[in-house]
């Protein structure tokens, strides 16, 4: 029987002998990368925190002790130790384990994630509370692969250096290299200078020293120079020992004796102490080894070969682009006739297309790490200084920098392009990654453009035109692939403000933004064979809205639909709510589509879309109810 089925709590996993936790390793990675292979998912950090995540569960106590992840994406290994071995199979299905750390999924999840740099401060927090209510565990912050550049987690270090609170930080450090200086003069001094003798007779000096009138301040301060002047040299973790930390590292994060080591030395300091850990993305696997940047996080795969999975028609994927791809490769074309244009990412750079502008032009390119407050002012002071900037950050990523939209980039009227990827729902990767919040945060901002494609063609033209406005825009587009139209010829801006009307109808305006526009077409000619006449309109503008497309539409019909992929709540059909009540048209009743005051679940795109009645079906049986209704002011969606 193997080892791993059967561990169902971590109380199991402590009864091993630690001799037989590298084979229990091994056959973790090898579940990992056949669930994975099947479900897709975040393979290569979880293949590099196998052995971390066993160390740190046999030697604390969860879910007493609160281990917080820092994202979660790499809490795969967490969840097959903590009682959801059964249920792995199910990870990031509809109804089944969540791809992050969830606390409505197990009490081993003390804090659910998502986004980068939360878990220090979370950790933190625990701390805090349990102190206030006289407990006695411990929490641990594991953070990394990237998180620490974000500046949350900078801040809640320098609040926990201040506190002096009982914290452990574990640094996932999964990095190529790792500092030059790392030798074996460096593990001696760290593992010593941390170490429970060093630390008693740390204190016991300067408790002494503290006592002898005049000459022991001086001492205590030349005692102190000269270790800080010794570790300087040999230990690359100076700068948690300045922000208050003990600094245990680096240590070797597949070596589990190591590992269990120094973290029951850290379990030992009652002060905020981290742990470096120097792990490889993607051990194990030889695929994600080659190539950590792309086995990151992805779809179905075949484990022999590293190779996507069919979508069933024979080929590997199907022939249109992607929205990312087009969008990456038309802000290339213009880059390439205007230097102006530079382009910023948050430490995405594969996943906003941004590689080939990256190879391209090195020079126009910032890559500001896990910092999104920083690259949105960073874009503003390109754009006053005269440049065209284009930030690409996932929608749900940009809500981290909202003042900065407001207070660097709007009040100054400052032409940034921000390009928001993953617009709406995304699919598996859940209500932590879903883009369904932009449009209700960026109408209200003085001065913005909101525009979303109807497809591929139409973001060209939409790039063309936020680069030519002199005026802070946003372009919202989903994630996958576009509807394969032709790509062909300059992409020319549209007019600002002004929608297309795609079809004229008598009886109900559909009114529909973006990714709706397609499946209210469709909807549109369901519709037809019911004997109802529908007027299509691509709105393309969430903000300025065409005021005239929209009354003439809604004042030849006498009903109105509004589609949208993001919350209803300020959407695009609040908005047309609002024009119509300003223009003393609120007699023309509205029914609004979107996504309904509720965080949406993970699961595959088109399910989530069909049980929100956006997709053609949904959209035809609301919009034929909704004409049908005697009061139609009593449909609901």
């Amino acid at each position: 029987m193997a080892l791993l089925d059967q561990i169902d709590s971590p109380a199991d996993l402590k009864r091993l002998p630690q001799s037989e936790l590298p084979r229990l390793a091994e056959e973790i990675r090898q579940r990992l990368i056949e669930v994975c292979s099947v479900n897709g998912g975040h393979i290569g950090a979880n293949l590099g925190v196998v052995e971390l995540t066993l160390a740190l569960h046999y030697c604390f106590d969860s879910p007493r002790d609160r281990i917080v992840w820092d994202v979660s994406h790499q809490a795969y290994v967490h969840k097959l130790l903590t009682g959801r071995r059964d249920r792995f199979p199910t990870l990031r299905q509809e109804g089944g384990l969540s791809g992050f750390a969830r606390r409505d999924e197990s009490p081993h999840d003390p804090f659910g994630a998502g986004h980068a740099g939360t878990s220090v401060s979370a950790a933190l927090g625990m701390a805090a509370a349990r102190d206030l209510k006289g407990e006695g565990h411990k929490t641990i912050a594991v953070i990394g692969d990237g998180a620490m550049t974000a500046g949350l987690a900078f801040e809640a270090m320098n609040h926990a250096g201040g506190l002096k609170r009982d914290l452990i930080v574990v640094l996932n450090d999964n990095e190529f290299s790792i500092a030059p200086n790392v030798g074996a003069l460096s593990a001696y001094l760290s593992r010593h200078l941390a170490g429970d003798t060093y630390q008693a007779l740390r204190g016991f000096v300067e408790r002494l020293l503290g006592r002898l009138p005049a000459v022991g301040e001086p001492m205590l301060r030349a005692a102190k120079s000269m270790e800080e002047g010794l570790k300087q040299l040999v230990i690359p973790g100076m700068l948690f020992e300045e922000l208050g930390f003990a600094y245990i590292g680096p240590i070797k994060g597949h070596d589990l004796d190591a590992l269990i080591e120094a973290f029951g030395r850290a379990a030992k300091l009652s002060r905020p102490v981290l742990v470096h850990c120097a792990t490889q993305k993607g051990r194990g696997y030889r695929f994600a080894e080659a190539d950590p940047a792309k086995w990151h996080g992805l779809g179905p795969y075949h484990v022999e070969t590293g190779q996507p999975r069919s979508n069933g028609t024979g080929a590997a994927a199907p022939p249109a682009p992607t929205y990312t791809e087009v969008f990456g490769k038309t802000l290339v074309e213009l880059a390439e006739r205007d230097e102006r244009i530079v382009a910023i990412t948050a430490a995405m750079p594969s996943g906003t297309g941004l590689t080939e502008f990256a190879r391209r032009f090195p020079d126009r390119f910032f890559d500001v790490g896990i910092a999104e407050q920083h690259a949105v002012t960073f874009g503003a002071a390109l754009a006053a200084e005269g440049l065209r900037p284009v930030a690409a950050i996932y929608s749900t990523f940009l809500q981290r920098a909202y003042d900065q939209l407001v207070h660097d980039v709007a009040l100054q009227r400052l032409p940034l392009c921000l390009a928001l990827d993953r617009a709406g729902l995304v699919g598996e990767d859940g209500p932590t990654h879903h883009g369904v919040f932009d449009l209700g945060y960026l109408r209200p901002i003085p001065g913005m453009v909101v525009m979303a494609p109807k497809d591929e063609a139409e973001l060209r033209r939409m790039l063309a035109t936020a680069l030519a406005l002199d005026a802070p825009a946003a372009i919202r587009y989903p994630r996958g692939r576009g509807l394969g139209v032709p790509l062909a010829g300059e992409p020319l801006p549209l007019a600002v403000g002004r929608a297309e009307t795609l079809r004229e109808g008598a009886d109900v305006a559909l009114l529909a933004l973006g990714a709706c526009v397609a499946p209210a077409v469709e909807a549109a000619a369901r519709l037809a064979a019911e004997g109802i006449d529908a007027t299509v309109v691509n709105l393309r503008f969430a903000k300025p809205l065409d005021a005239a497309t929209i009354l003439a539409a809604a004042a030849a019909t006498g009903r109105v639909v509004t589609v949208e992929e993001g919350q209803l709540a300020g959407g695009v059909g609040s908005a047309v709510a609002e024009l119509l009540a300003d223009q003393r048209l609120a007699g023309v009743p509205v029914l609004r589509l979107g996504i309904p005051d509720r965080f949406i679940p993970h699961g595959p795109r088109g399910r989530l879309l069909a049980a929100l009645d956006l997709d053609a079906e949904g959209i035809a049986r609301q919009t034929a109810a909704f004409v049908r209704a005697a009061d139609p002011w009593a449909v609901a969606p």
